[in-house]
C-alpha cells in the first residue's frame, strides 16, 4: 500500500537536472510541451497520493470508517498512520497555495487588462503612456501587445519590430497557459518549482527564434531583446505573471543563442524520454496506490474485490 504511493512523491525530486538538460537538447516548443505536460502529471500524481494517503489514514479512524459504512476500520500498518498525519498536512498547504496563486493570478490578469483597456489600441498594439520601459504579451479575446512610451523610446524603428515579432509569438502559440499551468503545478511539489525557471526559458526561447523568423535578422532580435531588457531594468510596474514578456528569463543566455548560427536540435533526447519515464512511474505508483485502496474499501465494507 505504502511503497506505490511513495513514487510519485520521489519521483518529483528528479526533475530539475532533466528540465536543464531538455532545454538544452530540445528545440524550444519541444521542450515548451515536454516539460509543461511532465510538470502537471507529476503535480496531479502527487496530489493524488497525498489524498490517497489521507483517506487511508482518516477510514482507519472508527469515526471516519462508520461515515464510510465499513464494518470495520480499515487496517493501518504503523508507519501508515504517521505518513497519512503527514500527508493530510501537505495536501492542505497544497490547496492554499493553489487557491492563493490562482487569485492572485486572476488578479494581477484583470489589473493589466482594465489598464490596457482603458487605452487606445491601434491593431494588436496597446501603448501605454508611462515612464517606466516594459513590453509584454497579454493574453485574450484578442491578444494584444502591452509596450510603454518609454520602451518605444528605448528601441529604434527595427528593434521595435523585433520586439512586436517576439511578443506576436507569444500570443500566437498561447504561451501564457503553459505559464500558468506552471504557475500552479509548482505549489504542489517542491521538487517543481525549479520547472517554472525552464519554461519560461522554453517559452522566451521559442518567441526569440520566432521573432528572428520574422525578421530574418537573428542580429537584430538579440539586440533588440538585449537593449529591451536593459532598459526595463528599473521598470516599476508589475505585469501580469501569466503574461510573457521579452525581457524575462536569462537574458544574457537567450541573447548568446540568437547570436549563434541555429544549432540542429531533435525533437526527442534522452532527457526527454527520461521526462516521460518519470510521468509514467508517478502514473502506475499513484494508480497502484488508488486501486490497492479501493480492493482494500471493498473488503471493508463486506464487499467482494471487484476484478
Amino acid at each position: 500500500m505504502i511503497a506505490p504511493l511513495l513514487v510519485p512523491l520521489l519521483v518529483p525530486c528528479a526533475l530539475p537536472p532533466l528540465a536543464r538538460r531538455a532545454t538544452a537538447r530540445l528545440t524550444p516548443v519541444a521542450a515548451l510541451w515536454c516539460l509543461t505536460s511532465t510538470t502537471l502529471v507529476l503535480a496531479v500524481c502527487s496530489l493524488a497520493a497525498l489524498g490517497t494517503l489521507t483517506l487511508y489514514g482518516l477510514l482507519a479512524l472508527p469515526a471516519f470508517a462508520a461515515l464510510g459504512d465499513l464494518i470495520h476500520p480499515l487496517s493501518a500498518a504503523p508507519a501508515l498512520l504517521p505518513l497519512a498525519g503527514a500527508a493530510t498536512g501537505a495536501l492542505a498547504v497544497c490547496a492554499w497555495a493553489l487557491l492563493r496563486s490562482a487569485v492572485r493570478q486572476i488578479g494581477e490578469y484583470h489589473a493589466a487588462k482594465e489598464t490596457a483597456d482603458a487605452q487606445p489600441t491601434t491593431g494588436d498594439l496597446c501603448v501605454i503612456d508611462s515612464p517606466d520601459p516594459d513590453a509584454y504579451a497579454l493574453p485574450g479575446s484578442p491578444g494584444r501587445i502591452v509596450v510603454t512610451t518609454a520602451m518605444l523610446r528605448s528601441l529604434n524603428p527595427a528593434e521595435r519590430e523585433a520586439l512586436f515579432a517576439h511578443e506576436r509569438a507569444h500570443l500566437s502559440g498561447r504561451h501564457h497557459y503553459h505559464l500558468a499551468a506552471i504557475g500552479l503545478a509548482a505549489h504542489c511539489h517542491p521538487g517543481l518549482r525549479p520547472a517554472r525557471a525552464a519554461v519560461r526559458l522554453a517559452a522566451e526561447r521559442a518567441a526569440d527564434e520566432a521573432a528572428a523568423t520574422a525578421t530574418g535578422d537573428r542580429q537584430l532580435t538579440a539586440r533588440a531583446i538585449g537593449r529591451a531588457a536593459l532598459a526595463g531594468r528599473a521598470a516599476r510596474g508589475r505585469r501580469p505573471t501569466v503574461a510573457p514578456a521579452a525581457t524575462s528569463g536569462p537574458v544574457p543566455q537567450r541573447v548568446a543563442a540568437l547570436l549563434r548560427p541555429p544549432l540542429r536540435r531533435c525533437l526527442v533526447s534522452v532527457a526527454s524520454v527520461l521526462l516521460a519515464l518519470c510521468a509514467c512511474l508517478s502514473l502506475a505508483g499513484a494508480g497502484a496506490g488508488a486501486l490497492t485502496l479501493h480492493r482494500t474499501i471493498e473488503i471493508a465494507q463486506g464487499e467482494r474485490p471487484s476484478g
